[in-house]
Order: structure tokens, then sequence, then C-alpha cells
């Protein structure tokens, strides 16, 4: 397998310049060793980033980063306004500090061929489309994302046929309600962690998962569980959902059907009584 450029150099070091659109706020004293990648991330509001190379040289990962920075938006809609020049700063540095660790922990994923992305903690609202360019030649070697406690809002169709051998997929703690239907193509997947998000119906596609052993749906808001399906579910051993609006019948139902171990809250809590 060919090894694509790394997204960062491993000498990269010290200050980073952040920009807002087409224009850099100027440093006191130059960075000394700046960090070469310009880069666009999916990222809210406040959090918007782009770190750029002031340095004229070329480098080998010109053209993988290119692709990240062309794939999104040349300025966000929304930019923020600041009463002072220390917020404007301060948020600038944080957005930089987020920018080099995700570009970072895609460099260790591509430089070392991992089977492991991890964007945890990113601040992202959806998956940077640029990354799939970036990631095209170790895409089907992964097989762990986690893209825990961001606050994404939705995944694509392509993310999930993009990486169709994953095995384990960490979501918790974001903002999502529902999964694309293409979810059911992730044939190899074992667990999904999607606790701490925002469903209010249960993702049906998963039952079509025939190596998923464990579903982790804790402190949503579902209310009905499709159990016959889920009782069909030959590697199915885990089922997690407590802290959610269960509907009594689902007690009832489940008992008797099911084989594998259903975590609920105890009967009567008030997490699991209809709002």
């Amino acid at each position: 397998m060919t090894r694509p450029p790394p997204l960062l150099p491993r000498e990269s070091s010290g200050m980073v310049r952040v920009g807002t659109g087409g224009s850099s706020p100027s440093w006191e004293t130059p960075p000394p060793r700046p960090l070469s990648v310009c880069l666009w991330v999916t990222w809210p509001s406040e959090a918007w980033a782009r770190i750029d190379n002031q340095s004229s040289r070329p480098s080998p990962f010109s053209s993988a980063v290119g692709a990240l920075k062309g794939s999104l938006p040349e300025r966000p809609p929304d930019w923020p306004s600041f009463p002072n020049r220390e917020d404007f700063v301060c948020m600038l540095k944080k957005m930089g500090e987020a920018v080099a660790r995700v570009a970072r922990k895609v460099n260790e994923t591509v430089e070392n061929e991992s089977d492991t992305l991890d964007l945890a903690e990113c601040k992202l609202v959806s998956f940077p489309v640029g990354i799939y360019k970036v990631l095209r030649n170790v895409a089907e070697h992964i097989r762990l994302i986690v893209l825990a406690n961001n606050e994404l809002q939705s995944l694509t169709s392509r993310f999930m046929t993009t990486f169709s051998q994953l095995q384990e997929l960490r979501l918790e703690g974001n903002a999502l309600h529902r999964l694309p239907d293409e979810v059911s193509t992730l044939q190899h997947l074992k667990a999904i962690d999607l606790s701490r998000n925002q469903f209010k119906d249960f993702p049906e596609k998963l039952t079509a998962l025939q190596a998923l052993e464990t579903i982790n749906l804790e402190e949503n808001a579902i209310v009905d569980v499709p159990v016959e399906k889920l009782a069909m579910m030959p590697s199915l051993k885990s089922v997690n959902l407590r802290l959610n609006p269960l509907n009594a019948e689902v007690r009832v139902i489940a008992k008797p059907l099911i084989k594998f171990d259903l975590l609920m809250s105890p009967e009567g809590a008030l997490s699991d009584s209809a709002p």
C-alpha cells in the first residue's frame, strides 16, 4: 500500500497563525516555526478557524491539505463579533489549538497507518468532508472511529460507505437524532455507542447488522423499541437503554423474547417515565 503524504510535518511546532476568511491578524512577533497546514474545519460559529502556512516553500503534503481546505466554505456565514480585542484573540487561540488537534490526529492515523481515527472533543458539528480525501488510502483499514463529545448533528451516507470496514463506532455525547440508512452497510460493526445524544426513535437500521454485539443508547429520548427485530439479531449481546422514557410495553414484550442483556433504568424511575 502506498503511504499518503503526512498532513503535518513531524518537525512542526511553535506558534500558529490563525485567520478569518481571507485576512489574518498580524503577529507582534512572527512565529518561529509556522505550522505548515492551511485548513478550514467544520466547527460551530464560535470555533471556526484557519491555520495558515505563511512559508512560501512547497511541502510534500500540500495537495492533501489543499483538498481539505478546498472542500469547505471560504468563510463561515455567521462569523461572530467581539466587543474587545482580548476576547477575539482568546477565541482565535482556542480555535487554532482545536484545528491543530484535528490535523495532528488525522496525521497520526495516516503516518502510522493506524486502524483508529480519534477525533473526540474537537468541537465538530459535522465530519469535515476534506478528510475523506486525506484518508482515501487508509480508510478501508480503519476499524475504530471515535467522535465522542463533539457537537455532531448528523452523519452522512458518505461517512458510512467510506469507512465500511468499521468494527467500532463511538458517537457518545453529541446532538445526533438519526443515522443515515447506509449505516446498514457496516456489516463488520460489532459495537456502537450513541449514548447522550438526542434520539427519539430507535435507529432500526442497526437491526440489519449481523455482526453487531453491543448497542449503547443510554440517555436519549427513546420511547419505543423494536424488540422483535432486536431478538432476531444473531450476534447481539447487550443493548443499553438506561435513562430513556421507555414505554411500559417494552418491558412486558421484551422479557420473554430476548436472549441478550437489555439494560433499563428501574421501573417507575423518573428517567423511564413518559414525558
